[in-house]
């Protein structure tokens, strides 16, 4: 498959990398991908992450994977709304995992947790 030129190596290895150590489930990345979400319907659904995720908490991921290119907000009439939707780059980096994504060690996730508070790391 080849990589469009905006969606570098180093960008989709960092946003891997991110999958493997948020709280998310699969069965949020394919809902994501069908309809656009709120941090509400993230907190009431505990079937769609690793451990117990508030609203807030959602949010918060929310901002990173934005950041990181995996999500973006989803527009109306009115402008951005506080709901998400998967970009064309999480498409891509989901087709690399057919089924659940893998969890990310200690270390991994120590790395980055570093590179989200120190992003030039």
């Amino acid at each position: 498959m080849t990589v469009p030129p905006l969606l570098d190596a180093r960008s989709l290895d960092r946003a891997r990398e991110a999958l493997c150590c948020l709280p998310f489930l699969r069965g949020f990345y394919d809902s994501v991908a069908l309809q656009p979400l709120a941090s509400r319907q993230v907190a009431e659904r505990p079937d769609w992450c690793r451990r117990p995720c508030s609203e807030a908490d959602a949010e918060d991921q929310f901002r990173w994977l934005i950041r990181l290119g995996v999500l973006r907000r989803e527009v109306d009439g009115q402008g951005l709304t506080h709901r998400v939707r998967l970009t064309p780059m999480g498409r891509q980096i989901l087709r690399d995992w057919p089924g659940e994504l893998p969890q990310a060690g200690l270390l991994r996730r120590l790395r980055h947790g570093l590179r989200r508070r120190w992003p030039r790391l």
